[in-house]
């Protein structure tokens, strides 16, 4: 009696997998980026697109009693999801304005899509930075061009190279919390 309900389970096992006609493809992409706002520690997004494509197979001449039949293509059904995960506190978000200070005058940084926007509180534009591929930001004036990235404490940190003294001027744009 167990052997004859073993057989019937297998039975039944095989004829559900065997009913299958169709091929599936899997793809997933995983994206992450890691943006440096300025608080200090880096903020992570992972963006992931799965794409499903489910094609059904069909037999050509599924009636005739030849051993080896041809398929026959058809249309493919592709389903694409996205995903995009933050991590808590992530603020690159377009138009968010940040208040810092330097050399006792205010400043905004205000997020644009390329990188920030430096402004005075009467939004007098000052400057614009423009992230780097390594991370740095181009930081640009009416004057100079200089180089410019953010500090473990969220200060933003210019670096200009002087050719008078042949040397390199820092200055420092220190944040404010509000």
């Amino acid at each position: 009696m167990k052997n004859f309900a073993i057989a019937i389970l297998l039975a039944l096992g095989l004829s559900a997998t065997a009913q299958v006609n169709q091929n599936v493809t899997k793809e997933s992409t995983t994206t992450t980026v890691k943006v440096n706002d300025g608080t200090g520690t880096p903020k992570k997004l992972v963006k992931t697109q799965n794409t499903e494509s489910v094609n059904a197979i069909e037999i050509k001449d599924a009636n005739s009693k030849k051993l080896n039949k041809e398929s026959v293509e058809t249309t493919p059904q592709v389903v694409s999801t996205t995903s995009v995960e933050r991590d808590n506190g992530f603020n690159a978000r377009v138009g968010q304005i940040s208040n810092y200070q330097m050399a006792g005058k205010d400043y905004i940084f205000v997020s644009e899509k390329a990188g920030y926007r430096i402004a005075t509180p009467d939004n007098k534009d000052y400057a614009k930075v423009r992230r780097t591929s390594n991370g740095q930001y181009i930081y640009k004036t009416p004057t100079a061009t200089s180089i410019g990235y953010f500090n473990p404490e969220g200060n933003f940190v210019v670096e200009t190279y002087d050719d008078k003294t042949d040397g390199v001027m820092v200055e420092t744009y220190t944040k404010v919390i509000k």
